[in-house]
């Protein structure tokens, strides 16, 4: 077994060690994801998400926020499986503490800090920032810190905190993201088209004042909330969680399937070995 397959599988356990609750209009309600902005804020392209509106504000229609959850679940989780990546994303004072524990307990990559521009579009430049923060890490953890005076190293232990601040959620990264979750497309409005641009596909919750058509996956709700925030992402957590065990089921059949392939493979190599001993034995006795 591999130690991605192994890590894979780790952080599966973490995952469902959390209690997931099934996604119901009521459970909805009480988070409060039905509770939109106020009507004088919309955005008419929400018009078909929106159930009604009430003291002034718009309330939506948690039945089609429901299929929306489970259709962006659907696509992150075959993403995932097929060994894609999902990036989750929410720089919101209310998303940021829930986005990072969510992302470490599946082990995806997030950031709650800024995007960064050209995060995505320039990763280049931007991996070459990561493998810097890396090598400063690897510099102290070992002790070989090159600074003349205590200024100078404190310095570089500034430089590390700021770089992990943008950066020590993608550290892990080696490729672009295959999928983006994202939380306040108003706020991350550089991540969606960072991600159009790329055709990378955008799971998103999408409140009243939002335009869903920039969004490949919107999912209806209330993104000013912690409750709302909290109970959509822990269930694009799952769906990660999800993907990451259906590959690792994967890669266990291809190997036990080649592992047979290989011993078949080799029962009729020997197969034909012996028979060809027989043959030379029988050659050299007539």
């Amino acid at each position: 077994m591999t130690t991605e397959t192994v890590a894979a599988e780790t952080q599966v356990a973490a995952a469902e060690s959390e209690e997931l609750e099934p996604l119901t209009v009521e459970g909805l309600y009480r988070a409060g994801v039905h509770l939109g902005h106020l009507s004088k804020r919309w955005h008419p392209r929400m018009r078909d998400y929106i159930r009604l509106k009430h003291q002034k504000r718009h309330v939506l229609d948690m039945d089609k926020t429901i299929e929306s959850i489970e259709a962006a679940k659907t696509a992150v989780r075959e993403i995932v499986a097929a060994g894609g990546e999902c990036l989750m994303v929410g720089t919101k004072p209310q998303a940021r503490t829930e986005i990072e524990r969510l992302a470490k307990s599946v082990g995806a990559s997030y950031i709650t800090s800024r995007w960064l521009g050209g995060t995505m579009t320039n990763f280049a430049t931007i991996s070459r920032r990561i493998e810097a923060l890396i090598q400063l890490e690897e510099d102290f953890a070992k002790g070989e810190v090159q600074a003349h005076t205590k200024r100078e190293l404190l310095m570089k232990q500034t430089e590390v905190k700021r770089l992990n601040k943008f950066f020590g959620g993608i550290k892990e990264i080696a490729k672009l993201p295959d999928v983006l979750f994202v939380v306040g497309i108003d706020r991350e409005k550089h991540a969606v088209k960072e991600a159009t641009d790329l055709n990378i596909p955008v799971v998103a919750i999408v409140d009243t004042n939002c335009d869903p058509s920039t969004i490949t996956y919107p999912i209806p709700g209330n993104d000013d909330s912690h409750a709302s925030i909290s109970l959509i992402a822990r269930h694009v957590a799952a769906a990660i969680s999800e993907g990451r065990e259906l590959a690792a089921a994967r890669e266990r059949e291809r190997v036990a399937v080649q592992a047979e392939r290989d011993a078949q493979e080799a029962a009729m190599a020997a197969a034909r070995a012996a028979a060809a001993a027989r043959s030379k034995q029988q050659n050299s006795n007539s």
